[in-house]
């Protein structure tokens, strides 16, 4: 199950970007940075989907949007390629911040251009794809037909794109004539893969050959057949995905967060131990036992990403959990007309004069309150019978006993 998570950061003008993180919900092979389209967004169909289907491979994803589009805060008609670069950037330090240095960067269509010309600054990222991407960002100049010779004499000008109106400055133009170069593609020194569909009619396969001569090796080409330039159809972005995942397997070292998070694909655990891993340096961790994962996080709010169940929401989660369970055992071997339960519980500090039956008298005390709600034809008696076997579940009784946690260091 994939978890998509909000998140904003500042680009160099101090304006709020926005984006959303696509994480798996295991383990974490590797980073992630996705650039969109010209004038699209992060919700793109194609940048949903690509995200997504590598996330479910285990890659984390974040796609974002660029100054003035989407729900990040600036002018699109203050904006240029450079700026482009620049949210890229800063795209990557907020990874690197919070998680670990994207180690794979991807383009669709104007946004591969971007990573193409943003990857030299980028010396952790260790492979690039482009999706239907011109070699260099200057050949978005077509698109804007004649208001693009009206630039020659004109400031700015409105031009409709996807059915939209954007203002667009004399200074895009010129910021475009600053890349249209490809010597960053052949000073690269990264892996580099390649997609792009032969009728594409927005942005010719002929780009995609520009790009590949200029590339050094390691460097690949796939075909997208009869996919258009959005990948509109789904099956397209979910080919894109798992083609780019093992692809970039060859090139990236999985243990590349190994300095913030550890490697559990070949741990052993026995029955009955939990591990917890840190997956950042910040609050996520991952939770392994002999069959099953988890993320335990913290809310954005507290510092966290907010990936998963706080420590506390996990604990109430074993009592929910197991009184749950309990209830279902006794009403099932006892043929009671127990149709559904439901658990709510809530924890809270209160100070120890509110606890009249406690014997000690600390500052503070830790209180759950457990609220469970019986569906069926249940008798009064039934109803307190199942009361008093749900004060009998084993997680219960454990946190009701005097409990011993020994800690020890160990290599």
């Amino acid at each position: 199950m994939v978890s998509a998570t909000k998140v904003s950061f500042k680009n160099q003008q101090g304006e709020l970007l926005s984006g959303v993180l696509e994480a798996p919900a295991g383990a974490v092979k590797s980073y992630a940075l996705f650039a969109h389209c010209f004038t699209c967004s992060k919700d793109n169909l194609a940048a949903v989907r690509i995200a997504r289907a590598l996330a479910n491979l285990g890659i984390a994803v974040l796609r974002f949007d660029f100054t003035g589009l989407g729900n990040s805060e600036g002018e699109f008609s203050s904006t240029n390629f450079s700026s482009n670069l620049q949210d890229l950037l800063a795209a990557a330090n907020y990874l690197e911040q919070k998680y670990a240095a994207p180690a794979l960067l991807i383009g669709h269509s104007f946004g591969g251009a971007a990573v193409l010309a943003a990857a030299q600054d980028l010396p952790e990222a260790k492979a690039v794809v482009t999706i239907g991407a011109p070699a260099t960002a200057a050949h978005v100049k077509h698109l804007f037909g004649d208001a693009y010779h009206e630039l020659q004499v004109k400031q700015s000008v409105h031009v409709e794109l996807g059915g939209r109106s954007f203002g667009i400055q004399r200074q895009f133009i010129d910021d475009l004539e600053r890349y249209n170069s490809i010597a960053h593609i052949q000073s690269l020194k990264k892996a580099l893969l390649i997609f792009h569909s032969p009728v594409d009619d927005v942005v010719s396969i002929d780009e995609a050959t520009r790009i590949y001569i200029a590339a050094k090796h390691p460097k690949s080409f796939v075909s997208l057949d009869r996919a258009d330039h959005l990948l509109s159809n789904a099956e397209d972005s979910r080919y894109v995905a798992e083609v780019l995942s093992a692809w970039a397997s060859r090139y990236l070292d999985v243990n590349q967060v190994a300095d913030k998070t550890a490697d559990s694909s070949d741990m052993i655990i026995e029955s009955g131990s939990v591990v917890v891993l840190e997956r950042d340096k910040k609050f996520t961790r991952e939770i392994l036992t002999q069959d099953h994962r988890l993320i335990s996080d913290e809310p954005i709010a507290l510092g966290g990403a907010d990936l998963g169940l706080n420590p506390y929401e996990l604990l109430l989660a074993a009592l929910g959990s197991c009184t749950s369970m309990t209830l279902r055992m006794y009403a099932n071997h006892k043929q009671l007309d127990l149709q559904d339960i439901r658990v709510k519980l809530h924890h809270s500090r209160i100070h120890a004069e509110d606890c009249d039956g406690c014997e000690k008298r600390e500052p503070l005390l830790d209180r759950i309150t457990r609220h469970i709600q019986l569906t069926g034809n249940l008798t009064d008696q039934q109803r307190a019978r199942l009361l008093e076997i749900a004060n009998q579940c084993p997680v219960h009784k454990t946190l009701k006993s005097q409990i011993q946690v020994e800690t020890t260091l160990t290599n």
